[in-house]
C-alpha cells in the first residue's frame, strides 16, 4: 500500500512556571522540583524556574537563553532557505522525491513509499547503482580532476585522490573482488584502518551489489567473528595493520583468529600498510597489491533495486548479541546526500569538508563516504589520533588543507578544551566557515568553546542528532535559517517528523522532558535488524506502538526547540525524580575548572539512586590534596545552583582521564560498575583499560568526597 503519514499524538503533559528573582519559595508540594537561582551565563541569564512533572516523567531542568543568528552572508547564499520547512511539511513525500531526483537513476520509481509498519520501501521500482552516483557520474560531468580525498596518514605520508583516480581504483577493486568470487548479494566484511582502500572497498562492494559490513578496526577478534557469522560473510578485506598513536597496530592477526572459527570465509584480501610480518594462508589470503593493480581500469556497473541491501552495520544492544542494522540503497543515499548538502551548506566547487570520525561507525559511512561523494565533495581523511605526534595535529591539518567545514564529536571537543585554547590559537583556522557536532548531546560550554576557539566566534554550529538506525541526520539546525542555541539540536530536518512524549504516549508541553519518538517514515531508516524481524519490532516499535522509539530522552524548551538528554538507560531516579545524566554533566562542565564529566546513578538506600560524578579538570587546575577537596565541594554547590539541590552529586571523583572506547565514547556502563562496586564488565574495547582500573582503585580508597 502507499502511505502518506502515520498517526500523530497531541496534548500537553505539564507546565513550567518562571518566577521573578526574589519570589518567596514555599515548601515544595509533592512532584515539584525547585530549580536553582539566577546565574549569569555569558550574554544571557538562566531563570529561576519551578518545574512540575509527574514522577514517572523525565525532568527538564536546565535552561539556556543564549542565541546565535546565522551570519548574514551565509544566510543569503545558503542551500536551504526558510521556505524549505513549509514545503516539506505540506508534502513530505514530494519533498523527498525532489531530493531523490538529484541522484542518477537507471529506472525511475513507480511509488515514493510503500509502508507496512514497521517496514518501509522507498522509491519502489526504481533502480540505481550507488557507486556510480558517488563516482562515475561526476567524472562523466567533467569533474574528474576534482579532489575526492586529501588523505593524511598518521606518520605524515599523504595521498591526493581525484574523482578520476577514485573511479579507476573502484573499478579495479570491483574487478578484483569479482575474480575472488564475489557476486551480487554476497556479504563482505571490511576490517580496516582509515585508508583510501577502505573507501574503495566499500564502493567496490556497492558497485557489485555485495552488501558490506565494516567492523571498526579497534574491535576484538571475537567481535569480528560474531559479525562475520551473523551476516554470513564469505569474504574479508583487511590490512596488515594501521598506525595508531605513533606505532603500527596489527589487524591481520585478529582476522586470522576470527576466521579460524568462520568456516564459510573463502578469501581474505589484505592491504599492506605497515609492512608488519603477518601469518599467511596461501589458499585463502591474497595481497591487495598482487590482485587489484593488475585489473582492468574499467568496470561495467549494474543497476540494482532501490531496496537492494547496501550495508549491515552492527551496533550494541541490551543482549550480548549485536544488532545488525540493515540499510538499503535508494532511500539511504537520498537522505545522506540531502542532509549533507543542506545541513552543511555544502558548496562542492570550493569547500573542503572534514568529518573527523572513523569509517567503522555510521558517521563515517554517511558523512565520509556516501553523502559527501554523492555530492562530489572534496574531503579530508586522517588515519590517526588527534595527539600524534602533537596535540595540535588536527589544527595543522585544518590549516594545511584549508578545511571549511569540520564535523566531530563532543567528546573530542571536550578533550581539546582540556588541552587548552593555545593549541588551536597557534594555527590559522580562518578557512573554517561551519562546524558540526555528532555522537552525543553537546554541553553548552563545550559548544561555546568550539564556536569561540575553533570557529573564531563566527562559524555557525550544527548540533546533529541521529543514529545508526536512522541512517542520516534527523534533528539539526539549518545554518542559514536557524538562530542556534548552545547545546540544542533545535528542529527535525525538513521531511522528518519527531515528537517528545510522556509514558502514556502523549506529547509533552514546552519546558518539559520525555521520550523522543519518530512519527513518520523517512528514506534512510533501517529496514530491520538483519535476520531478526521480531527483535526489530520489540526493540524499536513495541514501547510506543506505531512510533519509532529512539531510546533517547529529550526536552522541548520554552520555545519548542529540541534538546537531547541522552539514552533513557542513563536516566537516574533520584527521590522519585527522573533526572538525565546529560543535564548534570552539562552543569558540571559549565564550571570553568572542568574539562569533561561523566555522571552515573549508584544505588542508595535513602534516595533509591544517588548521583556519582567523575570529572577531569583543565590542565592548570589543581585536582589533588586540599585544593582538590575544595574544588569538589565547589562543584557540588555549582550543580545545586545550576539545577537544584536534588541534582547535587553525592560523590565527585577527580580523575586525569575517563574510560573511553577507541572511538572516543565514554563507557558509562563501566563507571556504573565502579560506582556500585561491582566487578568490571568487558574492557576490551577501551582505548586504555588501565584508566578504569585506576578509577576503581581510587574509589575503593574512598574517592574524593562524599556528603
Amino acid at each position: 500500500m502507499q502511505c502518506t503519514s502515520w498517526a500523530g499524538v497531541i496534548s500537553g503533559m505539564a507546565s513550567t512556571v518562571v518566577l521573578p528573582v526574589g519570589t518567596p519559595m514555599n515548601p515544595q508540594p509533592r512532584g515539584w522540583v525547585m530549580i536553582g537561582e539566577v546565574v549569569p551565563v555569558g550574554p544571557a541569564r538562566k531563570e529561576v524556574a519551578v518545574s512540575e512533572t509527574r514522577e514517572e516523567g523525565l525532568s527538564a531542568l536546565l535552561h539556556e537563553t543564549r542565541t546565535f543568528p546565522p551570519p548574514e552572508d551565509l544566510a543569503k547564499e545558503a542551500n536551504a532557505q526558510p521556505g524549505i520547512y513549509e514545503e516539506a511539511e505540506a508534502d513530505p513525500l514530494a519533498f523527498w522525491a525532489s531530493q531523490a531526483k538529484r541522484l542518477t537513476w537507471d529506472t525511475p520509481w513507480a511509488d515514493v513509499l510503500e509502508w507496512e509498519l514497521p517496514f518501509a520501501k522507498w522509491f519502489v521500482g526504481g533502480t540505481l547503482n550507488v557507486a556510480v552516483n558517488c563516482v562515475d557520474r561526476h567524472v562523466e560531468a567533467g569533474l574528474g580532476e576534482r579532489v575526492a580525498f586529501h588523505w593524511e596518514g598518521e606518520p605524515g605520508d599523504t595521498r591526493t585522490i581525484t574523482y578520476a583516480d577514485l573511479l579507476v581504483m573502484v573499478s579495479q577493486a570491483a574487478n578484483g573482488l569479482t575474480e575472488l568470487g564475489v557476486r551480487a548479494g554476497d556479504k563482505v566484511a571490511i576490517y580496516m584502518p582509515m585508508l583510501p582502500e577502505t573507501v574503495v572497498a566499500m564502493l567496490a562492494c556497492a558497485r557489485l551489489g555485495a552488501p558490506h559490513t565494516v567492523v571498526f578496526g579497534g574491535f576484538s577478534s571475537d567481535a569480528l567473528r560474531s559479525r562475520i557469522l551473523d551476516c554470513d560473510a564469505h569474504f574479508v578485506v583487511t590490512a596488515d595493520g594501521g598506525y595508531r598513536r605513533g606505532a603500527p597496530s596489527a589487524l591481520k592477526p585478529a582476522v586470522d583468529e576470527a576466521v579460524a572459527e568462520c568456516p564459510d570465509v573463502e578469501r581474505v584480501l589484505v592491504v599492506r600498510r605497515t609492512g608488519q610480518d603477518v601469518a599467511w594462508d596461501e589458499a585463502r589470503d591474497v595481497w591487495w597489491h598482487d590482485l587489484v593493480p593488475r585489473q582492468p581500469e574499467t568496470h561495467a556497473a549494474e543497476a540494482f533495486d532501490a531496496e537492494h541491501p547496501l550495508y549491515i552495520m552492527y551496533t550494541s544492544g541490551t543482549t550480548a548479541k549485536p544488532k545488525g542494522i540493515l540499510h538499503t540503497s535508494g532511500g539511504y543515499l537520498t537522505q545522506v546526500a540531502a542532509t549533507h548538502r543542506l545541513i552543511f551548506d555544502l558548496k562542492p566547487e570550493t569547500d573542503v569538508f572534514w568529518t573527523a570520525a572513523d569509517i567503522g561507525w555510521v558517521t563515517g559511512h554517511s558523512y565520509i563516504v556516501y553523502g559527501p561523494l554523492a555530492n562530489a565533495t572534496t574531503s579530508v581523511m586522517y588515519e590517526g589520533t588527534p595527539d600524534t605526534p602533537t596535540r595540535d595535529r588536527w589544527w595543522q591539518i585544518v590549516e594545511k588543507y584549508k578545511v571549511n567545514i569540520l564535523y566531530t564529536a563532543p567528546t573530542t571537543i571536550r578533550t581539546f578544551m582540556k588541552w587548552g585554547e593555545d593549541l588551536p590559537a597557534a594555527h590559522d583556522l580562518t578557512s573554517l566557515r561551519l562546524l558540526g557536532s555528532v555522537g552525543e548531546p553537546i554541553n553548552p560550554e563545550a559548544w561555546i568553546w568550539y564556536r569561540t576557539h575553533i570557529g573564531g566566534g563566527r562559524c555557525p554550529i550544527v548540533d546533529t542528532w541521529w543514529q545508526t538506525e536512522t541512517g542520516g541526520i534527523m534533528i539539526t539546525p539549518l545554518p542559514g535559517i536557524t538562530a542556534t542555541k548552545p547545546g540544542a539540536a533545535m528542529k527535525p530536518f525538513p521531511g522528518v517528523s519527531a515528537d517528545v512524549i510522556d509514558n502514556e504516549g502523549e506529547s509533552v508541553g514546552n519546558g518539559e522532558g520525555g521520550y523522543l519518538v519518530l512519527t513518520e517514515p523517512w528514506p534512510g531508516m533501517t529496514r530491520g535488524i538483519y535476520g531478526d524481524d521480531e527483535r526489530f519490532v520489540d526493540t524499536y516499535w513495541k514501547r510506543f506502538p506505531g512510533r519509532y522509539f529512539a531510546g533517547d530522552g529529550a526536552k522541548r524548551d520554552e520555545d519548542g526547540d529540541l534538546w537531547l538528554l541522552g539514552r533513557v538507560d542513563d536516566v537516574m531516579n533520584i527521590s522519585g525524580h527522573r533526572i538525565s545524566t546529560t543535564e548534570v554533566e552539562h552543569a558540571l562542565v559549565s564550571h570553568p575548572a572542568v574539562a569533561e564529566a561523566a555522571v552515573v546513578g549508584a544505588s542508595d538506600a535513602t534516595t533509591g539512586q544517588a548521583i556519582v560524578a567523575f570529572v577531569t579538570v583543565k590542565g592548570t587546575e589543581a585536582a589533588e590534596g586540599e585544593k582538590g577537596e575544595a574544588l569538589v565541594q565547589e562543584l557540588r554547590e555549582h550543580v545545586a545552583r545550576e539545577i537544584g539541590p536534588i541534582a547535587k552529586p553525592r560523590q565527585i571523583m577527580l580523575t586525569p582521564e575517563l574510560p573511553k572506547t577507541r572511538s572516543g565514547k565514554i563507557m558509562r556502563r563501566l563507571l556504573r560498575d565502579v560506582a556500585d562496586d561491582r566487578p568490571l564488565g568487558d574492557v576490551t574495547t577501551l582505548m586504555d583499560p588501565t584508566v578504569v582500573n585506576a578509577i576503581k582503585d581510587h574509589m575503593a580508597e574512598g574517592g574524593d568526597e562524599k556528603e
